[in-house]
């Protein structure tokens, strides 16, 4: 795995948002921590290892309340959380609109949530 990505600032989410797949419109988790590269979902639907994904979701408190980020992923990992029918799951951003990086970036450095 790329040290790069692995070293990006991430932060916490602090209130639930819902993460869907655009292919199904449908909810497939909710954000745990986010960062400019990536992702972790607690997945409550069930994934395909190392599949891509057009993934959707909505961040609250963002300046100027933008509109949802829609992202291109690659599912690196998978794990069962302690609680059934839930997996902990990785993901890498290999697409994004450079207006919702941008986006995503002024989130990050809101200050929204708590560093991960």
């Amino acid at each position: 795995m790329n040290e790069e990505f692995r070293r990006a600032r991430r932060r916490s989410i602090q209130e639930p948002v819902q993460v869907v797949d655009t292919m199904t419109d449908t909810v497939i988790g909710q954000l745990s921590n986010l960062s400019e590269s990536g992702m972790l979902l607690i997945a409550s639907a069930p994934l395909v290892d190392d599949a891509l994904y057009q993934l959707r979701f909505n961040l609250r408190g963002t300046p100027h309340q933008a509109s949802p980020i829609e992202v291109g992923a690659h599912l690196l990992w998978q794990d069962k959380s302690s609680t059934p029918g839930q997996t902990w799951s990785g993901f890498r951003f290999i697409t994004m609109l450079e207006s919702e990086l941008q986006q995503l970036r002024n989130w990050l450095d809101s200050g929204n949530g708590h560093p991960a």
